[in-house]
């Protein structure tokens, strides 16, 4: 089969286009014929070496992916040869077939669009269970979402609002200024202009927001901390910024607010195993939810830019360069 292969740890445009052979079947499989395939920044970590799993060399990167289902292992129930599917994987999307464990592949409805399927699994599992799991946000509190036009951001906005909550995003530039606030956010911050720890004060008239979600770290992380209302939760989802914060611990005890971090890859369990996972039941449910979520409109998952698989590097360009409004995906 056709795929990018890491063969060693090196610099994600040192990645090669090749052919090898397609995955071996294991228990409680489900193999995919591959036709798209998610671009994520943690990617470029993955095959560096620098990420906190490491895959056995060498390996195909990518974890989110959408197609259809050609083989299901004895026992597999959740799917069936011929379903479209999406699924979230350890390792193997930048090829043109996966296996991947039957708890982490979810039927898509007909009707919905296959492409636009692969943020699923990754981008709006990680937001759903953030705000939904971790900071149970409620309707008419208020959100504040960091790197709001990325994929990860822009299902926070989105499930932000179908949850009932007011909504500040925080991107940069026009143009993902316009997108989010045809998206629906009550009120949008150009961090690249604008004091976005200032612009909080005056939208809340000084009482600060009652969640931040924040996949940046950084700056970000310390003037969010200082954004949040009384009781309030800080969601650290990540560090785009290239730095981990530290949390100065008398900020939590002054306003009573809390830091909560969110991993998704510890509630869809990674790699094949023979037992059930802990949380299997949990994540489905979470997939159920926003699929009937999109279905009736209140979500729009959205992809940016499709490239070739040969163009994995323009693809990769494109997240790096902060020009994506959405999800940036290889058609296998």
């Amino acid at each position: 089969m056709r795929c990018v292969l890491c063969e060693d740890w090196c610099d994600y445009d040192d990645l090669v286009v090749t052919e090898t052979e397609p995955p071996p079947m294991r228990p409680g499989g489900v193999r995919i014929r591959i036709r798209f395939a998610g671009v994520s920044f943690a990617t470029t970590l993955v095959v560096s070496g620098r990420y906190q799993r490491k895959p056995p060399l060498p390996f195909v990167p990518g974890t989110e992916v959408a197609g259809e289902v050609i083989d299901c292992a004895d026992g597999v129930t959740r799917c069936k040869p011929g379903d479209r599917v999406f699924a979230m994987i350890d390792w193997g999307g930048y090829a043109e077939q996966v296996v991947a464990a039957e708890e982490n592949v979810h039927v898509l409805p007909d009707g919905l669009d296959l492409e636009a399927a692969v943020a699923l699994p990754s981008s709006y599992g990680t937001s759903y269970g953030a705000l939904v799991w971790r900071a149970k946000l409620r309707a008419s509190e208020r959100l504040l979402v960091h790197g709001a036009a990325g994929g990860v951001g822009l299902a926070a906005v989105e499930i932000g609002k179908a949850l009932g909550a007011i909504v500040y995003a925080v991107a940069g530039g026009p143009d993902k200024v316009a997108a989010l606030r045809e998206r629906g956010a009550d009120a949008v911050i150009d961090g690249r202009a604008e004091d976005f720890r200032a612009r909080v004060k005056d939208l809340t008239n000084g009482e600060g927001v009652d969640v931040v979600f924040d996949p940046v770290g950084g700056e970000v992380f310390d003037n969010s901390l200082r954004c949040l209302a009384d009781d309030g939760r800080l969601l650290t989802i990540g560090y785009t910024s290239g730095t981990i914060p530290t949390i100065p611990a008398n900020q939590l005890l002054l306003k009573n607010v809390a830091v909560m971090g969110f991993n998704w890859g510890q509630y869809v369990g990674w790699g094949l195993k023979d037992e059930r996972r802990r949380y299997a039941d949990r994540t489905a449910a979470a997939m159920a939810d926003l699929v009937a979520w999109w279905q009736a409109d209140k979500l729009n998952p959205t992809v940016h830019a499709r490239f070739p698989l040969e163009d994995f590097r323009t693809a990769m360009a494109e997240v790096r360069n902060r020009r994506a409004i959405g999800r940036v995906v290889l058609a296998v």
